[in-house]
């Protein structure tokens, strides 16, 4: 059965509930008795050696069960959570029942088959089927089988159907599934421990962005979904889990773009007696090893490029990057009326309160991350722009932080901690009164975890790694949407 590119929707649904109609009529119309003894991949594996007359011999039984993809009359063909394979619609073996029901099937039904394994003249290996059935009736059509679900928007809003027929987004999620699993084996290999902490908190902290609020009745009082785990996290070294990671959501109440949405996945961790140069050599190990485990390469494609996962990965200061990059003299990026006047020029959002390091990281971002593409550690941030940051021993007015940039994007952000409890009180006020002059980014003051501090905190290193634009490069995926199942969307309609 084929339905046209463009068919009446509305009048296939209603020809599709009648058939439904009249299976209710004869009994259960959604059975949950069957049980399948193989994948249609493990039987494509296992028997791909085997010739046409070995399988006829051997007389192998199966039974397979999936969604009906392609009907070509004598062959159905189905599609299981593995892959695909071929049954045969044998007019001597099969019932005039069971004959009626696979003439009537639809595209998108899941069906059930029993029968012997066997190959065809072609060499495809297929079910020479003794029995059928139709487990549950798809009401409406599938995409066109040539044409498939290219409607960008309807994938995103619509991703159990762009799971169905569209196979490049079924691999693009089975790679993220990948990455997580390899992300969490290499932590604990490493000695880290896996924790969670509360995604509603009090007080948000532990990055600039703001937050989603919302009122907890029963203790009424405002509450925040986090944007970040980091002060809790850094809490749990104090007390005494040296090595700690959590992979788990953020939230943060900002744009939505190819790069950025509302509600993202994070692995962030720390470990104590560390500092931010060994959270460097830890994450180049990471992704190397990464890359060779979920795309069996560390040269990683993207686009028109090729971003080299094996050699060192480059590693410069914020300033010397903007002299590199964007050609500014060292003299006139250390004029604060100078580098405002460039940042402007550049497109950045200036407010007129920001200190030199605040301007010369808007300079940064607008002239030198979209260059940055092969892996690279931009390290050095201005003080004023790393509030949990340990200052730089040789220069107060930097941090001991790296951001990981690749393809243009930033994919971590780590720095040596900020341990002193005073320091860390004098920052948090200064974020306060960044909120009361207007930044709705800036933190919050947290008096508990200056508590914390205060019990002390070994030296520690810790950093936060974006899955979804990991993952996104691992994929060649242009879009963060394109590697989050159900990604934020406006309201249809």
């Amino acid at each position: 059965m084929t339905e046209s590119a463009q068919p009446d929707e509305n009048h296939l649904i209603a020809a599709r509930r009648d058939k439904l109609a009249a299976l209710r009529e004869q009994g259960n119309a959604f059975p949950n008795d069957f049980r399948r003894s193989h994948y249609c991949d493990d039987l494509q594996q296992q028997y791909k050696d085997s010739s046409k007359a070995e399988l006829e011999a051997a007389a192998i039984a199966v039974k397979v069960a999936g969604r009906l993809m392609l009907n070509r009359g004598a062959f159905l063909v189905i599609q299981d959570s593995s892959s695909r394979l071929q049954l045969y619609v044998n007019r001597k073996t099969l019932s005039s029942e069971q004959l009626a029901l696979a003439s009537s099937l639809d595209l998108g039904d899941i069906i059930a088959a029993e029968g012997t394994l066997a190959r065809s003249g072609k060499g495809d290996l297929y079910v020479d089927m003794q029995s059928l059935r139709l487990l549950t009736k798809a009401l409406r059509p599938l995409p066109d089988k040539h044409h498939g679900l290219t409607d960008t928007e309807q994938r995103y809003r619509q991703r159990y159907l762009d799971l169905i027929v569209n196979e490049t987004t079924q691999k693009t999620f089975r790679v993220r599934s990948q990455v997580i699993a390899h992300i969490r084996r290499f932590m604990e290999a490493h000695g880290f421990l896996e924790v969670e902490t509360p995604m509603l908190q009090a007080i948000p902290g532990g990055a600039s962005a703001k937050p989603f609020a919302t009122h907890h009745n029963a203790l009424d009082m405002p509450m925040y979904l986090r944007i970040a785990p980091e002060l809790y996290l850094k809490r749990l070294v104090v007390g005494g889990f040296e090595k700690v990671f959590e992979i788990n959501r953020n939230f943060r109440n900002e744009g939505v773009s190819t790069r950025h949405n509302p509600e993202f996945t994070m692995l962030e961790f720390y470990q104590a007696f560390a500092d931010y140069q060994d959270n460097m050599d830890l994450t180049e190990v990471l992704l190397r090893e990464l890359a060779q485990s979920v795309l069996g390469s560390t040269d990683v494609p993207y686009g028109d490029k090729v971003f080299h996962f094996a050699e060192p990965f480059a590693r410069l200061s914020m300033f010397d990057s903007i002299v590199q990059f964007a050609g500014i003299r060292e003299a006139d990026l250390r004029d604060i009326d100078t580098v405002r006047a460039l940042a402007k020029k550049a497109g950045g959002q200036i407010k007129g309160h920001e200190g030199l390091g605040k301007l010369q990281t808007i300079l940064f971002e607008e002239l030198v991350e979209p260059k940055l593409e092969q892996p690279t550690f931009i390290t050095r941030y201005p003080f004023e722009v790393s509030p949990l940051a340990q200052r730089s021993a040789d220069d107060p007015n930097v941090t001991d932080r790296f951001e990981l940039f690749i393809g243009g994007r930033e994919i971590a952000n780590a720095y040596s901690e900020l341990n002193d409890a005073e320091d860390q009180a004098e920052r948090f006020a200064a974020q306060v009164r960044e909120k009361d002059a207007g930044d709705d980014e800036a933190m919050h003051f947290d008096s508990d975890y200056i508590r914390a501090l205060e019990y002390g905190m070994p030296p520690t290193a810790g950093e936060g790694i974006g899955i979804d634009r990991l993952v996104m490069l691992l994929t060649n995926s242009p879009s963060i949407r394109d590697v989050i199942l159900f990604p934020h969307m406006r309201p249809e309609g």
